[in-house]
């Protein structure tokens, strides 16, 4: 081979290593640009993720606020129907009073009397019933329920018919909406 041929190979081997590096350095551009969009990927990734975790985040809290709202308005609305329940179970001797003294006024000879608390009686457990306060109804004979009757005492029933059942009510009791503010007061047979 001669010099110029050596210098011509010397030269062809130099232009393709150059042509080499050129397209490695294109590749390697290549591939940092790759690298660039996968690492910009992985952040919109990430952007992501976190939208959804905040996202369910809110959810739960509107949910709960939800829950608060619903449950602060029940509650409410509990309270305005046993709003005074305080006052309704103070006045409930009076009631028993009155009960007593028409009971007592009766044997007497008082007829006038008699209206004029009968009336007040009257216009007193309306009002009160206007305020949701109803009577139970309980009577002689009645099965015993441990739920809703109070048993004061038992005494030997005066026939089969009666045993387990009341015989006698000592006190009244009421109900205030759905709620038993006084349970009845019982004698039940035995």
């Amino acid at each position: 081979m001669s010099e110029k041929d050596k210098s011509e190979e010397i030269e062809e081997i130099i232009s393709d290593i150059e042509n080499n590096v050129d397209a490695n350095s294109d590749n390697a551009d290549t591939v940092e640009e790759q690298q660039e969009e996968v690492e910009e990927l992985t952040a919109e990734e990430k952007l992501q993720e976190d939208l959804g975790k905040e996202k369910d985040k809110f959810l739960r809290l509107f949910a709960e606020f939800e829950n608060y709202k619903k449950r602060t308005s029940k509650e409410r609305i509990d309270l305005f129907k046993t709003a005074g329940q305080e006052v309704i179970v103070s006045l409930l001797p009076i009631l028993d009073d009155f009960d007593r003294a028409l009971k007592e006024l009766s044997k007497s000879d008082e007829d006038e009397m008699f209206k004029g608390i009968e009336l007040i009686s009257n216009k007193f457990k309306e009002t009160l019933k206007n305020k949701g306060l109803l009577e139970m109804e309980v009577k002689q004979g009645d099965t015993f329920d441990a739920e809703v009757h109070d048993a004061i005492t038992q005494i030997p029933a005066p026939n089969k018919k009666l045993k387990g059942k009341i015989i006698d009510v000592i006190e009244k009791g009421f109900t205030l909406g759905d709620k038993i503010i006084r349970h009845p007061k019982v004698v039940v047979g035995n």
